[in-house]
């Protein structure tokens, strides 16, 4: 999932402190309840620690009522734009982890994506966009991309 919309500049200066603004808040929240909707709500989130991504996953964490089915929240470095995710995505499939939902930054999804498929991603990575895919121990597969704007799935490969 890429963050929500945010602000423009935070108060710092600092990139990683620009905070999702008010509108950015209420598409990531209804992106979340989407997910809940079409039974794809994540069982652990894993975000990046800028501000605007770590507020995208408390909200979808709170969204989906997350802790109430023993889901955690983790910031990891990897996820910042630079980090090294895919490491991290196969990390978090050779633990077992499933229904995983990592928040993070473009150009980076993008590119993580297209590693871990093997093929670009057709679409443009909007702002509070989920893209759903299946893991396996060396194969990955799109199943599904969630247009945050639309609420609803503007590709969908799941299965019946």
């Amino acid at each position: 999932m890429r963050h929500g919309p945010a602000e423009d500049n935070a108060a710092s200066g600092r990139d990683e402190d620009r905070a999702l603004t008010p509108s950015g808040r209420e598409r990531v929240r209804s992106v979340a309840k989407t997910l809940v909707m079409l039974e794809e709500a994540p069982l652990c989130v894993v975000s990046s620690p800028l501000v605007r991504a770590l507020q995208t996953a408390e909200i979808v964490a709170a969204a989906t009522k997350l802790a109430d089915r023993d889901g955690t929240v983790e910031t990891r470095r990897e996820m910042a734009p630079g980090g090294d995710a895919e490491d991290l995505v196969k990390g978090l499939l050779a633990a077992e982890k499933k229904r995983c939902l990592v928040v993070g930054h473009e150009p980076d999804l993008t590119e993580l994506i297209a590693a871990l498929v093997g093929q670009p991603l057709l679409v443009p990575m909007d702002k509070a966009m989920v893209v759903g895919l299946t893991l396996k121990p060396g194969s990955a597969a799109l199943r599904f991309v969630l247009d945050p704007r639309a609420l609803a799935l503007s590709i969908d490969l799941r299965s019946p």
